[in-house]
């Protein structure tokens, strides 16, 4: 195997690596927003593990933050939680950088 061969090995490990730490930031993040969401909404213990889940399900709709945005956001409206949509998004940004410290910590 050449130098080359060997390099491009390595970056793709990297990419890899990456995307992996990625959808599990992302994933650990939208567990984090279904329970910041769910205090909110006013479930505790089991009922809020379980809208957690139903969080980070939503994930899978479609690419992207918004499917997961529309679920918080449909939720908050249904129950008349008065969060802004630039606070929905300003916690989700939070949540994100607290997952990837978690990951990075081994948490």
């Amino acid at each position: 195997m050449s130098t080359f061969d060997k390099r491009q090995e390595g970056f793709e490990k990297k990419f890899a690596h990456d995307e992996e730490l990625r959808f599990k930031a992302g994933a650990r993040r939208n567990k984090l927003l279904g329970l910041w969401a769910a205090e909110k909404l006013g479930k505790t213990g089991d009922e809020a593990e379980a809208y957690a889940r139903t969080v980070v399900a939503a994930d899978f709709e479609e690419a992207g933050d918004d499917d997961v945005f529309r679920k918080v956001r449909k939720d908050f409206d249904a129950a008349g939680v008065d969060q802004s949509d630039h606070q929905i998004r300003r916690t989700m940004d939070e949540l994100m950088a607290t997952a990837i410290e978690q990951i990075r910590e081994g948490k």
